[in-house]
């Protein structure tokens, strides 16, 4: 059985990384969809599709999962509700469940006849993209909210110095 997951991954956490690990210990396959994947640069979105694979991908590798058991899809938005479920089972391979604590994606799923649960959350209030945002903004211990090889990809492709730019040029426009 395959379960279907979609999160931005702005950036990639460890709290992302428990709900896979939950949802594969329950199923075979999981399809993790990048949403959003068109949005980047910005202080919300800061990281680009292509880096949130490459966060998603060495933070799995990094955790003894092996790439048969996942796939990961970046899906751009689109501004139609009705057709988003068709848009998604177009652009990924068959699935059977659904885990989403999004209420409206959980709606729109359940309307297209599908099984869906929301993932329980692990300590939210930390394991959150805005807070690991936030800390990287702020100078805090953000590299303790994600894995090892999330933090190298960040240093790789200098996050922290964009993130920072990028909140410049916001506070500018204001």
């Amino acid at each position: 059985m395959r379960g279907l997951l979609v999160g931005r991954m702005q950036p990639f956490h460890l709290g992302h990384l428990q709900v896979i690990k939950n949802i594969l210990n329950i199923l075979e396959e999981v399809i993790i969809v990048i949403g959003s994947s068109q949005l980047s640069h910005s202080i919300k979105d800061p990281f680009t599709a292509g880096e949130r694979v490459m966060m998603v991908s060495k933070a799995l590798a990094e955790n003894g999962i092996r790439a048969s058991r996942y796939y990961i899809i970046p899906v751009q938005d689109i501004e139609c509700n009705s057709l988003w479920v068709a848009h998604m089972e177009m652009l990924t391979p068959p699935f059977e469940h659904v885990y989403s604590g999004n209420p409206l994606v959980q709606r729109l799923f359940t309307e297209k006849g599908y099984e869906v649960t929301e993932p329980p959350l692990f300590n939210r209030e930390v394991y959150s993209g805005t807070e690991v945002r936030r800390r990287m903004l702020d100078g805090g211990k953000w590299e303790e909210l994600v894995p090892e090889s999330v933090v190298e990809v960040v240093n790789e492709i200098d996050g922290i110095s964009r993130i920072k730019q990028l909140a410049r040029k916001e506070v500018s426009e204001i």
